[in-house]
């Protein structure tokens, strides 16, 4: 089992394709049903308002693997609406 937060990327995410929506470019499957998941928290970008945002990549069950902004992560009810930034601890995949 891969650690999402090693600082090694894994060899799978060379192969890696920016997907536009938040899923699996090729079936669609959504990010929760990725076999490995790895954050490049190593590189943050920061956007317009000073919020940092990571490549969240996936390796999705079909064979795919993906990559997408963490900030384009669709809205969700399993954290805080007003939480300034998610610490390790808070990622749900």
């Amino acid at each position: 089992m891969i650690d999402a937060f090693t600082p090694v990327p894994p060899a799978w995410t060379e192969a890696a394709v920016h997907a536009r929506e938040f899923c699996c470019p090729t079936c669609h499957a959504l990010c929760v049903e990725a076999q490995a998941v790895w954050i490049n928290r190593k590189s943050p970008v920061y956007t317009e308002d000073h919020r940092r945002k990571w490549q969240e990549f996936y390796h999705c069950q079909c064979g795919t693997a993906w990559w997408a902004w963490s900030n384009d992560r669709p809205p969700t009810n399993l954290k805080k609406p007003d939480s300034i930034e998610p610490s390790p601890g808070d990622w749900i995949f």
